[in-house]
């Protein structure tokens, strides 16, 4: 399966963006996906996690404020954010975790007035 990630974008401090990540193939056998970030001169880390039943995890910073759900239907995944702050900055990741890792391309947010 192959992943890509949009709808990144500038948006103000206090402003909501939705990423999506869209699968070329089924993600019913995906049983891990996730969303992770990488800010300028700083490593990519986790942001947010979801198995395949729905059960989900999030980095404290976005806790609260972030929200990632899948639709397996779809074969897309998605997190929306609100809230958002200027340290929210950073070329957004989708990926398959397990059973086979597969990164998407990143998509850059901008939080910024």
């Amino acid at each position: 399966v192959q992943l890509q990630a949009s709808g990144g974008g500038l948006v103000q401090p206090g402003g909501s963006l939705r990423l999506s990540c869209a699968a070329s193939g089924s993600i019913s056998s995906v049983s891990v996906m996730a969303w992770y970030r990488q800010a300028p001169g700083k490593q990519r880390e986790l942001v947010a996690i979801i198995s395949n039943v729905g059960s989900t995890n999030y980095v404290d910073s976005v806790k609260g404020r972030f929200t990632i759900s899948r639709d397996n239907a779809k074969n897309t995944m998605y997190l929306q954010m609100n809230s958002l702050k200027p340290e929210d900055t950073a070329v957004y990741f989708c990926k398959a975790i397990s059973p086979t890792p597969v990164w998407g391309q990143g998509t850059l947010v901008t939080v910024s007035s």
